[in-house]
């Protein structure tokens, strides 16, 4: 058994006049119900141990899972658990349990789990253990539920992706009047996508920047279905080849269509003739990418 200072969360179980109990005709004493996981439990103590599984001259203890009403639980239920059963030691003022209570499952013929030899009567009842103290213990529950996963996904990888590119030659771009122009559609793999640009700049490239994006036009998205693409959008140095970039990872959806730089390109760059992002005031924006695979949810 291993102790700790922090006491079990769910349920406390204090006895006073133990001897009493274990001297008294039941052979065990259940506790009031308490929650834990959304369900309803109740603690069983053998004062002096259950007979019936081989627990004699020992405490046994045991954990109830309340089933009041067949409606509350569909056909076929189970209830996986993590538990862990605790005795209280007064001297050293640490709640101790086994380390291997490990995960149980509790279903329509098996609603109760314990130990029968959970501690042995004559180590649990010397004063030195500190156990029992005034002829009073304490004993405790933690459970908890193992629900199943609230999202569930499959990435399925794709082997050897092609490249992917799309080049969109913007004319006229320094007399541009909109706040953003948006690409010809375009087929790359099996979705189309469109380049959407921003010349005077989005949210924090607002007037200081040209921003440029990549999305995918979503009724061409397979339903549950995100899209993968590993991606690199530039806009081109037509005179030196000193091209500005930005590359990122990005699952693409049709919640989550979209996706780009705010700031890809300051507009003193943009408009320096000796930079070259501007010839024959003509702008050039690629985009070149990989569907690197899917996320489907299960």
């Amino acid at each position: 058994m291993k102790g700790r200072k922090v006491p079990p969360c769910h349920c406390l179980f204090k006895i006073e006049s133990f001897s009493l109990l274990s001297k008294a005709s039941l052979e065990n004493y259940t506790s009031e119900e308490f929650e834990a996981g959304g369900y309803q439990w109740t603690l069983s103590i053998y004062p002096t141990g259950n007979k019936k599984k081989d627990g004699e001259d020992h405490i046994s203890v045991y954990l109830n899972l309340v089933v009041s009403s067949s409606s509350s639980f569909p056909a076929g239920w189970e209830v996986n658990a993590i538990v862990n059963l605790f005795v209280y030691d007064f001297l050293r003022e640490e709640y101790f349990s086994y380390e291997d209570a490990g995960t149980k499952r509790f279903h329509k013929l098996q609603t109760q789990w314990g130990i029968p030899k959970f501690i042995d009567l004559d180590l649990f009842e010397h004063p030195s253990n500190g156990f029992l103290i005034g002829d009073a213990c304490v004993l405790g529950a933690e459970i908890f539920v193992i629900k199943p996963p609230s999202k569930q996904e499959c990435l399925s990888i794709i082997e050897e992706p092609p490249l992917l590119s799309y080049r969109w030659r913007f004319d006229n771009f320094s007399r541009a009047s909109l706040e953003k122009y948006e690409s010809a559609l375009f087929f790359a793999g099996d979705y189309k996508w469109k380049l959407v640009v921003y010349p005077n700049g989005i949210y924090e490239g607002k007037g200081n920047s040209v921003s440029l994006f990549l999305t995918i036009d979503t009724p061409s998205i397979p339903p549950n279905t995100k899209i993968y693409v590993h991606c690199n959008l530039r806009v081109k140095d037509q005179i030196k080849g000193r091209h500005v970039e930005t590359k990122f990872y990005r699952h693409f959806s049709s919640s989550d269509h979209t996706w780009g730089s705010r700031t890809l390109l300051p507009l003193a760059g943009l408009k320096d003739p000796a930079e070259g992002f501007l010839y024959g005031n003509s702008c050039i924006m690629e985009a070149e990418f990989k569907v690197l695979g899917l996320l489907k949810a299960l």
